[in-house]
């Protein structure tokens, strides 16, 4: 695009939330006011301010012993919140927890359904056989002590390893001391906050202190730093640290008993229907929250592979909704937290698994190697807070809103409900708080482009457009102070690599392009919040533009628009986090936000007011004329999880049963399927069927899985014999099997052309009835080995009914559009 083009302004103001002091921790362990934004010398590094012991050993051992010795604020004494650290600490909370009155209980009733199954087995002895004797009695009682104290001493070990074990500030002290100089010497550009989210933070901290209650921080979770540079902040600004909430695959030897007496509490991946653990888990999150210490947890689970927020994980986060609405704990203050990076260190591992390898697990080698990120250069972290809330009072006011939700929560749908609602509103709220970092505004640019590459000054000029854009919906934009955009575009490409972004020799003007599209993708990923709706939008109205001809072939009804809209909008339902006021209210507002920046017309039916009823959509005319610059943006956005969707339905395809098949249904193996899912897509994408490499990606595909279930379009069957569980397609979406392949005909076929309607077309991609053959032929060729696994199904007609069932419980419903 011509570099004299100017972006157009926008109707809305931006936000000015951005505005506020940075607060930066850096390597010379100093935290410094930037009243405008980070603005240091592009070429400075920070890590030459701490002392080295090869240059200067004296100052080295010196700034050691400061930390060790507790100079200043070093110490901790003086923080906010409950005392932490004294002598004896893990065996008082080990001891609160045992003896906690719903352990107690649980215990006793597990012994008593062990004493009586014992019994009617026939395996208390002799005694116990004479009938309801006082030997009977004095025999069950005595073996159900036995058994009380089996499960308590099997309780006190688990609580050993399970519990945070912050007892020693020396070593706290230390372990600060270690963090914060790997953390930013890797970081160059050091960890940053906003100095009037700190200040308000704090207020909440006293007050929280003073009624011993605890703040539950939860952050989003993209890397292994969150939780470090989340303990090095509330360290150095003087809150109580958190008690973090992590998975058991990180107690490994050394690392394991390290990050426990750090800060972190290790709980097991999956509890199933283990009633002692489920308790246990209960108690200690109780003691905790009824003793006031912070907690920290992260509501997506799992680390982000894809850059943008997973939807909401209700394991942990049920527990402490629990301590709250069943008043064992009066109240605890939510603070969502967002943590951004320039450059995630785990993108490479991270990329691998989304590409099907199998995650490593967590060694003390890998942690040991993590010594390498030393010499990097990653940037800049940007740590934000929202405005803390009560627990308590949230509970209330869903329990007004839902007059039927009862007060106990009694049934599995009432915590659900609830649970739902917390989960979304935490995730919005991270979202509403969260700074676009300038990797993600290049990233993204890069990756909204039609051409092969983009010269220095339309980066820059593009990166400006986009900033503006953040804004206008609200977002934050990182500032750099009175730094040209200039200077931090070069910042950003040169955190992010020549692995990333190329740089084309022998050109009169610097030009870039996308080298590892697959790896941008995480970072433009982090931008597709604040656009998901203008997307959605722009996808609808695809349908007609990409028809070609006039402005009057390419607008689209209102209802056309509301329609497909609506279809895209449940087909990512478990993809993006979208607002909560319905369909229509989200659609005409973005409608009127598209029509304010004119990169639609919209026309309406007469009426005396003005606001008559829309009856056309298009693109406007000055859009048109800047070459459908912003149009094009929202599409690039959101084409290739439209890519991943039909690659998802079209796998289903393999599972087609084959002629020689009969009547009998068989059950695929679900991993398997997804596999080979991939392997499908990867071919696809080498054959030209598939525009975007990362549509093949494993998360996005699980998500598409997880749609079809509800839907009804899959029938899953779960088993504890299997890790994995076991699908088939339901009878009304198996497509017709021919002499000479499936037929392009039925349910599923038109559902996958229903997503291929708002699909990228172009000069490499056209849709077609040899690429109908085509892509139909593969999905045989690759899911044939598919059918050599797998196993009859048994219970079809049960299966195929709580399929059904499953469908109709769930809101709207893809398959009747």
């Amino acid at each position: 695009m011509p570099t004299s083009k100017k972006p157009r302004k926008t109707s809305r103001s931006p936000s000015t939330a951005e505005q506020a002091p940075d607060l930066s921790i850096t390597a010379d362990d100093q935290v410094h006011l930037h009243a405008a934004g980070y603005n240091e010398s592009p070429d400075r590094g920070l890590i030459h301010s701490f002392a080295r012991f090869r240059s200067s050993p004296l100052d080295f051992i010196r700034e050691v012993s400061l930390h060790f010795s507790g100079t200043g604020w070093r110490s901790f004494d003086d923080h906010i919140g409950q005392p932490e650290f004294y002598s004896g600490f893990s065996e008082d909370m080990k001891a609160r927890v045992l003896s906690s009155p719903m352990l107690v209980a649980k215990v006793r009733e597990l012994a008593s359904k062990r004493v009586e199954v014992e019994a009617k087995e026939g395996l208390l002895g002799e005694e116990a056989q004479k009938g309801e004797g006082v030997g009977e009695k004095d025999v069950k009682a005595k073996r159900k002590l036995q058994i009380e104290e089996s499960l308590m001493e099997v309780s006190e070990g688990w609580t050993d390893s399970m519990i945070c074990k912050m007892e020693s500030k020396g070593f706290i002290r230390g372990a600060y001391y270690f963090a914060t100089q790997l953390l930013t010497r890797a970081y160059h550009q050091g960890v940053h906050v906003s100095s009037e989210e700190v200040l308000r933070l704090r207020a909440v901290a006293e007050k929280a202190a003073k009624d011993k209650h605890s703040i539950i921080f939860l952050p989003c979770h993209r890397s292994h730093v969150d939780y470090v540079s989340l303990q090095i902040i509330c360290y150095r600004l003087g809150l109580a640290l958190p008690t973090v909430v992590s998975g058991d695959n990180l107690n490994f030897p050394i690392v394991g008993s390290f990050l426990q007496h750090a800060g972190a509490m290790y709980i097991r991946r999956s509890f199933g229907d283990d009633q002692l653990y489920i308790t246990l888990v209960q108690a200690y999150i109780d003691t905790l929250l009824q003793c006031g210490y912070n907690l920290e947890c992260f509501v997506e689970g799992g680390r982000s592979r894809t850059g943008k927020l997973l939807p909401p994980k209700f394991g942990i986060l049920s527990y402490m909704l629990d301590s709250i609405a069943s008043g064992r704990v009066e109240d605890a203050i939510i603070c969502p937290v967002s943590t951004q990076y320039d450059k995630v260190i785990e993108v490479d591992s991270y990329i691998s698994e989304l590409l099907g390898q199998p995650k490593p697990k967590e060694n003390l080698m890998d942690f040991l190697s993590a010594s390498s990120v030393l010499s990097l250069k990653l940037g800049r972290v940007d740590v934000r807070f929202h405005e803390p809330w009560s627990l308590r009072s949230f509970i209330d006011q869903q329990r007004e809103r839902f007059s039927k939700l009862p007060q106990q929560l009694d049934t599995k749908e009432d915590r659900l409900r609830l649970l739902r609602t917390l989960g979304y509103k935490v995730l919005s709220e991270i979202n509403d708080v969260s700074v676009v970092m300038p990797t993600a505004l290049v990233g993204t640019v890069l990756l909204t482009l039609r051409g092969r590459g983009v010269g220095k000054a339309e980066l820059i000029r593009r990166v400006e457009w986009l900033s503006e854009r953040v804004r206008a919906q609200g977002g934050r934009v990182a500032h750099f102070g009175n730094l040209p955009t200039s200077v931090v575009v070069d910042r950003a490409l040169e955190v992010l690599g020549p692995g990333l972004v190329g740089l084309v020799p022998g050109l009169p003007e610097d030009t870039f392009y996308a080298v590892d599209r697959f790896q941008l993708s995480f970072y433009r990923n982090m931008t597709i919040h604040l656009f998901v709706l203008q997307a959605l939008v722009s996808a609808a109205m695809y349908t007609h533009v990409k028809q070609g001809g006039g402005p009057e072939y390419q607008r689209i009804s209102y209802n056309d628009l509301h329609t497909q809209v609506y279809f895209l909008s449940q087909l990512f339902r478990g993809e993006f986090i979208f607002p909560t006021e319905g369909l229509d209210h989200n659609l005409n507002k973005t409608l009127d936000g598209l029509e304010a920046d004119n990169v639609i017309k919209i026309t309406r039916s007469e009426s005396l007011d003005g606001k008559g009823a829309i009856q056309w959509v298009e693109l406007s005319d000055a859009e048109r004329e800047t070459g459908r610059e912003n149009f094009d943006f929202y599409c690039f956005l959101i084409w290739p999880f439209i890519e991943a969707a039909w690659l998802g339905a079209m796998s289903l395809m393999m599972l087609t049963p084959p002629l020689t098949q009969g009547k009998q249904s068989t059950l695929l193996d679900q991993k398997k399927v997804q596999d080979h899912a991939q392997l499908f897509g990867k071919t696809l994408y080498h054959q030209g069927d598939l525009s975007y490499f990362e549509a093949v990606n494993k998360e996005t595909l699980k998500n598409a899985y997880t749609r079809f279930e509800e839907e009804g379009m899959i029938v899953v069957s779960k088993s504890k014999e299997s890790k994995s569980p076991s699908i088939r397609l339901a009878k009304d979406w198996t497509p017709v099997r021919g002499s000479k392949g499936i037929i392009a005909d039925g349910p599923l076929w038109r559902f996958a052309e229903r997503i291929s309607a708002s699909r990228r077309e172009g000069k490499n991609r056209r849709d077609g009835a040899t690429v109908q053959h085509r892509v139909l032929t593969l999905a045989d060729v690759v899911g044939a080995s598919l059918w050599e696994d797998g196993v009859p199904s048994t219970g079809e007609a049960e299966l195929e009914a709580e399929t059904k069932a499953k469908a109709r419980r769930k809101r709207g419903s893809m398959a009747r559009l």
